[in-house]
């Protein structure tokens, strides 16, 4: 099995699943039924041994409860991250009013969170199906996310394993910059297979990042400063905000929209 299958199959299963798409009991309003979540995903392969892993045990970066690759998979060789950017429609309808999500964005954040769950099993099950032990961290019984007491990190950072694999630096708003953008979910999976590793393009953790200040100003809950960064206490309140009314619902995405890191990685 080599890299070029794996994206292969990935593409497909974003073209073809229905899980990408809103189905008609599902919608919130009719014409959202049929609606395409994301378009095809974008791929990097980086070494589960990375010297990067341990300094995310740094306090400062996630801290000592984060497990590295080889924790959650003895043996492994690569660590496989793939990010999906959301359609057109979807980025689009989320740039219009910066005080609420839209509709179309609160689907891409719930019913694209199922199918990033649906996309990281199918590439787990590609490569164990080839004869290769893989484990995606986000499926594991053993992943924990983020909350106050861990200063909102989970023990296993998608954003932070696409920074080691080379597929984009993080953003103001602590986004990870693809070369589609940031407008999008990312999944990853650990794997004993030893594919051929993605060059970082990259040094700075924002190399990236412009800091137009764009995500600071669109932030409806006011928790990003060119001088402070994120601040994640006051998002999480607004997230707790949106859930109360959209049940099951939920997002914002108004740091990702209408900005030059909204599709693509910013001309300086």
């Amino acid at each position: 099995m080599d890299i070029n299958e794996i994206i292969a199959s990935a593409t497909r299963l974003t073209s073809e699943s229905p899980g990408n798409y809103i189905a008609e009991k599902d919608a919130i309003r009719p014409d959202y039924a049929g609606m395409q979540i994301y378009d095809a995903p974008i791929f990097a392969f980086g070494s589960a041994n990375d010297e990067l892993y341990r300094k995310f045990l740094a306090p400062e970066v996630i801290g000592s409860h984060f497990i590295t690759p080889l924790e959650w998979l003895p043996g492994a060789k690569t660590v496989i991250s793939c990010f999906m950017p959301f359609t057109r429609r979807i980025i689009s309808s989320n740039a219009t009013n910066f005080s609420w999500p839209s509709e179309e964005w609160l689907h891409g954040r719930y019913e694209g969170h199922l199918f990033v769950v649906e996309m990281a099993t199918h590439i787990q099950n590609v490569i164990k199906e080839a004869g290769y032990d893989s484990l995606a961290p986000m499926l594991n019984p053993r992943y924990k996310t983020g909350n106050r007491e861990t200063t909102y990190t989970s023990n296993w950072s998608e954003r932070h394993a696409a920074f080691a694999c080379g597929l984009g630096t993080f953003g103001l708003s602590k986004g990870i910059i693809t070369e589609k953008g940031t407008c999008g979910r990312l999944c990853s999976v650990i794997t004993e297979l030893d594919l051929p590793k993605t060059a970082r393009p990259y040094r700075d953790v924002y190399d990236y990042c412009t800091m137009c200040g764009l995500c600071a100003k669109h932030c409806p809950a006011q928790a990003i400063s060119l001088k402070d960064g994120k601040q994640h206490s006051p998002c999480d309140e607004f997230l707790g905000t949106v859930m109360e009314k959209e049940k099951p619902r939920y997002g914002c995405g108004k740091c990702q929209v209408k900005a030059p890191c909204e599709s693509e990685i910013p001309k300086r």
